[in-house]
């Protein structure tokens, strides 16, 4: 067929136009591009956007995410943040829990002998110099679409896509989009939503920096890390991006808004923690 095809073309070349000959081999290319994984990558920066719609792993993780729409409807889960407070925690408990865990959470594993459920990381700093630990976790992971490089693609490795437009959302479907919010736990509420958990508990949320400036300037770690639970977190030499969190509160108060209209909510259990905009309850309590 495909010799017979050539033969055909060549055949009808002389009497072709070079401008239709011309689109007749750009289409022939571009679908041949189309199977082509490599060509995804060479052309990722040329068309970010239209290579989260047509990549066949974007695709893939696209319909992967759907076995979790409502996977947990009716359970309760915990969002760990990462601030200092964690220190004062027992997180034993959390063993027999559903848990989302953020960027570098499983410094915190070998201390209280579990690993979360989830795990979850979009700001590309983070994975980029932490992508081999990333690697070696086993739970499913959902990671930013454009921080793909430094992951490629394994099993229970699920990719989500920010368009970055300025806007204020909440995603009810992250396999078609998702907002970073300007924070990591905010894209843990959309998938936990999406997941069905009636009730989310957030623990380790200081919502409290003793690192100050620019919201997301990239500075460079000099020491130890005071604004997280292990002063390795962000340490000396590692690159991160200064909190927004005025955003972040906005953003927050989106998420309540959404769980609460379906008659679900989100409580803050985080030990001395700033955050305002959730109900406050204690952890202790929980159990």
């Amino acid at each position: 067929m495909v010799s017979q095809m050539n033969s055909l073309k060549s055949n009808l070349k002389p009497y072709l136009p070079n401008s239709l000959l011309t689109a007749y081999q750009r289409l022939r290319i571009f679908s041949n591009n189309l199977l082509d994984l490599q060509y995804w990558d060479r052309e990722k920066r040329r068309l970010p956007g239209l290579g989260w719609y047509l990549h066949p792993q974007a695709a893939a993780s696209r319909s992967s995410m759907q076995k979790y729409k409502d996977r947990h409807k009716g359970q309760r889960c915990f969002i760990i943040g990462n601030g200092p407070s964690l220190r004062q925690m027992d997180l034993g408990p959390l063993n027999n829990e559903f848990t989302f865990g953020l960027n570098r959470i499983y410094l915190i594993f070998p201390k209280h002998g579990f690993s979360t459920t989830y795990f979850v990381s979009v700001n590309r700093l983070v994975i980029e110099q932490c992508s081999q630990e990333i690697l070696a976790l086993t739970m499913p992971r959902f990671i930013s679409w454009y921080a793909r490089d430094y992951l490629g693609f394994a099993p229970n490795l699920f990719y989500v896509r920010d368009p970055n437009d300025g806007t204020l959302g909440f995603s009810t479907d992250p396999g078609k989009r998702i907002w970073e919010g300007a924070t990591v736990t905010y894209v843990a509420m959309q998938l936990a939503f999406y997941m069905g958990f009636q009730q989310v508990i957030l623990i380790g949320v200081d919502h409290s920096f003793a690192t100050t400036g620019v919201p997301h300037k990239v500075v460079t770690s000099t020491g130890n890390d005071p604004d997280h639970f292990d002063p390795g977190y962000f340490g000396k030499n590692f690159r991160w991006q200064l909190p927004d969190l005025e955003a972040s509160e906005l953003f927050y108060r989106q998420a309540k808004q959404y769980f609460e209209d379906v008659g679900r909510e989100i409580v803050d259990a985080t030990v001395g923690g700033k955050l305002n905009v959730f109900r406050k309850v204690e952890f202790n309590t929980l159990y």
